[in-house]
């Protein structure tokens, strides 16, 4: 069956009248709201972010002309960035990883169980070593072997792989820098997860520093990507508590462990577009 729920996403200069004015629309149109959240940022700007989803099987417009009409009669007076998106068009997801396998793994079994509304389509890495274990999922793996000297015949291969077949992609633990032209083909599309140290202890063996100067917890951060290493906008970040009585080897496998679940809910919530950038931060809807 088609589900015949549509989403629309929000953000706008804060000012009186905007949810009279989308739920007056879709009241009009025969759109039936099913749920509804929303955020006005206290940052000084005054903006106003809201997530509806609404039933469509009684609009008296084809999708492509309520979408026209939406901004001609709201978007445009209230100055609106907005966009509609259909939950039975599932997004298809290409991931890029290397040898560490634990949030790869997560991502696959979170698909394969069915709790993710999205499609694994295609996986990357750099190394070969993985693909066997991705081959049980019946998934598509390239190897691309990528170093400083080759990147960009790699990463041209990539685009070749890629473009036009993923809506998102996802690094999932893939240790190679990714250039500003790559980013540049998936504005807000990429999503990276890494441990939550940075920039403390940034460089090699970053838990062995942390060890060494006695952390009390350790984390991960899921974020965008963008051309400043390491510093997109954050979805998603978790922690865990740690002693003394705790090696170095502890500290990975708790890192490990964060890194997986908190890349799969960053990867979720963007694809029930959940996640609204603005600047250089996140609105999420839970």
């Amino acid at each position: 069956m088609t589900d015949p729920r549509t989403i629309l996403l929000v953000q706008c200069p804060d000012r009186p009248g905007i949810i009279a004015a989308i739920s007056s629309f879709l009241f009009r149109h025969g759109a039936n709201i099913t749920d509804f959240d929303q955020h006005t940022s206290d940052d000084g700007e005054g903006t106003y972010f809201t997530r509806l989803e609404f039933q469509t099987e009684r609009i008296d417009l084809p999708l492509e002309d309520l979408k026209k009409a939406f901004e001609f009669d709201v978007a445009r007076p209230f100055a609106m960035d907005w966009r509609l998106t259909i939950p039975s068009q599932r997004k298809r997801i290409a991931v890029l990883v290397s040898k560490h396998d634990h949030a790869l793994l997560e991502l696959l079994w979170t698909w394969k169980r069915g709790d993710l509304r999205a499609d694994v389509t295609t996986v990357v890495s750099n190394h070969p070593d993985l693909r066997e274990a991705v081959a049980a999922f019946g998934v598509p793996f390239a190897h691309v072997p990528n170093t400083k000297d080759t990147r960009a015949a790699a990463e041209a291969r990539m685009v070749e792989l890629l473009d036009g077949k993923a809506d998102l992609v996802v690094l999932a633990r893939y240790m190679q820098i990714v250039s500003p032209e790559l980013i540049a083909r998936w504005p807000n599309r990429i999503i990276n997860i890494h441990h939550s140290f940075l920039p403390a202890f940034a460089g090699a063996d970053p838990y062995r520093q942390a060890y060494e100067r006695g952390v009390k917890i350790v984390g991960a951060t899921a974020h965008y990507v963008t051309a400043e290493l390491d510093a997109g906008p954050i979805i998603e970040q978790d922690v865990g508590r740690v002693s003394h009585r705790d090696s170095v080897e502890d500290l990975k496998h708790l890192g490990r462990d964060l890194e997986r679940r908190v890349l799969a809910r960053a990867v979720r919530w963007h694809c029930e577009d959940r996640v609204i950038v603005h600047g250089n931060k996140t609105v999420v809807f839970s």
